[in-house]
């Protein structure tokens, strides 16, 4: 059974307001979500699968992170090796910020007009970042970003890494998903270069891991280049495991590196929210 009341206020391009109320399976999840110019809070409660005797209501309670002047954030990871996770606060400055981080991570250096190469490349990013939040619902999308779980002078810039979130129900994915409908598919994972080998893509992964079990989902989907052997093991490590490859004429014939999926089953026997 579910009820949702929807109050829409499409003011800006990141301004909602909105309450729903949800009950599956004796759960109870209560989102209220409100932008109102600097004032943003979100809390929610209970969670998306059944709560049972060993796992009390408080252990699946959305733990909210640190105050930023007036904003209230969610929190998915408190500190894991040093670093925490919380999603991306829709204010410009954030959102300018997750882009910079993608920007560093994703472009491929030129020789002439380099930055001018790196700013067009950054707006690009930012602009992408702007469209997924605009068009997507927020239990169907998530940036997540990681900082310092404590404040730490080497820690110069507050986002050191990003992640993105995204619920899809591809064919062709879902038939290495048994009994799945939908997934949640994990992309643009960015660590700024001098925070590489520093644990920040465990941390984002183990989030997502989180943010999974809060939206009910059983799969994680992510891609990665077969020749990318660090990055396979990071994966690899965090649960994932090669499904599939892409198909001989996306990749030899055309020229492209060959990507491999990789999928990771998600325990709901743990509901702790970090």
């Amino acid at each position: 059974m579910a009820q949702c009341q929807w109050q829409p206020n499409f003011q800006s391009a990141i301004s909602t307001t909105w309450k729903c109320i949800v009950s599956i399976n004796s759960s109870t999840i209560i989102c209220n979500w409100r932008t109102k110019k600097r004032l943003q809070t979100t809390q929610c409660y209970s969670s998306s699968f059944p709560l049972t005797s060993t796992t009390r209501r408080e252990e699946v309670r959305l733990k909210l992170g640190k105050q930023r002047g007036e904003y209230e954030v969610e929190c998915f990871v408190n500190d894991e090796n040093g670093w925490k996770v919380r999603r991306m606060i829709e204010i410009e400055q954030e959102m300018r910020n997750v882009a910079a981080v993608q920007a560093e991570a994703f472009h491929e250096p030129v020789f002439i007009f380099n930055d001018m190469f790196f700013e067009f490349f950054q707006a690009e990013v930012l602009s992408g970042l702007l469209y997924r939040l605009k068009s997507s619902p927020r239990d169907r999308y998530a940036c997540l970003v990681a900082e310092a779980s404590s404040d730490t002078p080497e820690v110069e810039q507050d986002l050191v890494g990003v992640v993105d979130a995204t619920v899809y129900r591809d064919s062709d994915v879902l038939q290495h998903l048994p009994g799945a409908a939908e997934y949640i598919y994990i992309s643009g994972i960015a660590v700024l270069n001098k925070f590489r080998r520093q644990k920040v893509a465990t941390a984002l992964l183990k989030a997502c891991d989180v943010l999974a079990r809060f939206w009910g989902f059983e799969y994680l989907v992510l891609r990665a280049y077969e020749d990318d052997y660090g990055a396979r093991q990071l994966y690899t490590n965090a649960g994932y495991k090669v499904v599939s490859g892409d198909a001989p004429w996306k990749t030899k014939w055309i020229g492209r590196r060959r990507r491999v999926l990789m999928v990771k089953q998600v325990s709901h026997e743990s509901t702790y929210l970090h």
